[in-house]
């Protein structure tokens, strides 16, 4: 969080006509960093207050600006489904695939918190489905652990090359954490695309054993019938 009564407070709330005036007295405060490293965009960028955010890019705000964790606007207006900011700043060029110190990505925190528009958006402007962050997990293992069944579906259907089976620093696939959670309709979905209820994750455990018996169950009919 900004610091109380600074201009980055001021951003972080889209207070646009006091942030219009101070730019207007000092334009340097445009790409004046705080000491997280981070400038007006970025705050705004979390408030989602789109007006004040297509003022900083027209007055030259840089795009990709990265704070002292390597995240940028474009990072935070994702994780806080920002949509119109999340495409205001991909149309300006920003990376879409930029990561933070801990691999964190656009998509990975979309796919987490389930904003559907801005996972749509990113994918459409070519964000990687396969991206992992420093423990491995995939936006799919993001998306499956929290049961977003609508993230998991688009993932799949829009998603090429999309490594179902993709295993994070546990060893666990998407599939493993769909069924250790209770995810059924996720689990079942990834079954359905080619989910491995074989594959063992570094405690030596399938998916399979993971389940609860009526999840074990509903699987083993799926894979029967995709055989």
């Amino acid at each position: 969080m900004a610091r109380p009564n600074t201009i980055y407070e001021s951003a972080h709330k889209g207070d646009f006509d006091l942030i219009k005036s101070r730019l207007d007295e000092d334009p340097s405060l445009l790409t004046k960093e705080d000491e997280n490293k981070r400038i007006l965009l970025h705050w705004c960028s979390v408030g989602g207050n789109f007006k004040l955010a297509t003022h900083l890019v027209e007055l030259g705000s840089p795009i990709d600006p990265r704070d002292d964790t390597d995240t940028t606007p474009l990072i935070l207006a994702s994780s806080a489904g920002h949509l119109e900011i999340v495409s205001l700043l991909l149309e300006k060029g920003a990376n879409v695939n930029q990561q933070s110190s801990d691999g964190h990505s656009a998509l990975q925190y979309a796919a987490s918190k389930a904003w559907l528009s801005i996972c749509v958006k990113l994918i459409d402007y070519n964000a990687n489905v396969n991206i992992s962050d420093k423990r491995g997990a995939t936006p799919l293992h993001r998306a499956a652990s929290k049961g977003n069944l609508e993230i998991v579906r688009l993932l799949i259907q829009k998603g090429d090359h999309l490594k179902v089976n993709a295993r994070d620093a546990y060893g666990c696939t998407p599939l493993h954490l769909a069924c250790e959670e209770d995810r059924q309709d996720v689990a079942k979905l990834l079954v359905q695309n080619g989910g491995d209820l074989e594959t063992k994750n570094r405690d030596g455990q399938t998916p399979l054993e993971l389940c609860t018996m009526h999840l074990r169950k509903a699987l083993e009919v799926i894979k029967s019938k995709t055989r």
